[in-house]
């Protein structure tokens, strides 16, 4: 009985940590879109500012768009795509990442 208490509050711990470190990811997603994204993409993602309705950003909350990969979004980050520059140089690896995930919050 000792072993099975000690395996469970030891998956609880693993699952408590897992539940912060995402937390803290798109918390610090949310900095960088702010300060990188929300002016062409607009607070909630839909693009409507007036930079993203002059270069027809794409609204996050679009089905077709809801439907990529993080891989997918992570190149567009990365390299750019149409009139949206590239990131690579502006943002670390790790906080490409971070945005993704908040992205997703935007998405629901």
């Amino acid at each position: 009985m000792h072993k099975l208490l000690s395996a469970i509050v030891l998956l609880v711990a693993i699952i408590l940590a897992a539940s912060l470190a995402v937390a803290q990811d798109v918390a610090n997603g949310q900095r960088a879109y702010n300060a990188k994204c929300a002016s062409c993409h607009g607070p909630d993602g839909k693009g409507q500012t007036a930079p993203g309705k002059a270069t027809k950003v794409r609204d996050f909350s679009l089905d077709e768009v809801k439907k990529e990969s993080d891989t997918v979004w992570t190149e567009i980050i990365v390299k750019g795509k149409n009139k949206m520059p590239g990131y690579d140089k502006k943002l670390s690896d790790a906080e490409v990442k971070d945005v993704v995930a908040y992205i997703h919050t935007l998405v629901k």
